[in-house]
């Protein structure tokens, strides 16, 4: 089974997907809310992880009336705060190796 960062799609299939036209894909990857891989050839590639995060975008847009800046602001945000709580876990995890070295 491909991994979540695979990349997957061709940006014809990803629009359909999606149900957005080839060129909103361009201008979301212009206006860098998502960096799909490429090819030897140069062709994008979006895998699962970017087709969710599409989904998102368009769920902000469509749904809650947020415009394309907004979208992006809350994107970058939300990737913070995961990017965050990793970290958060990380040490947690450490302090407790940490607590029961010391024999606590």
């Amino acid at each position: 089974m491909a991994s979540e960062h695979e990349a997957c799609y061709v940006i014809s299939v990803a629009a359909k997907l999606l149900g957005v036209h080839v060129q909103t894909l361009r201008y979301y990857e212009r206006a860098g809310l998502v960096q799909p891989s490429r090819s030897q050839g140069n062709i994008r590639l979006y895998s699962e992880k970017d087709i969710q995060k599409l989904k998102q975008i368009q769920r902000l847009i469509n749904d809650l009336g947020v415009n394309l800046a907004g979208a992006e602001v809350i994107i970058r945000m939300s990737e913070r705060i995961s990017q965050l709580e990793e970290r958060i876990r990380r040490l947690e995890a450490e302090n407790e190796r940490l607590i029961i070295a010391l024999g606590g």
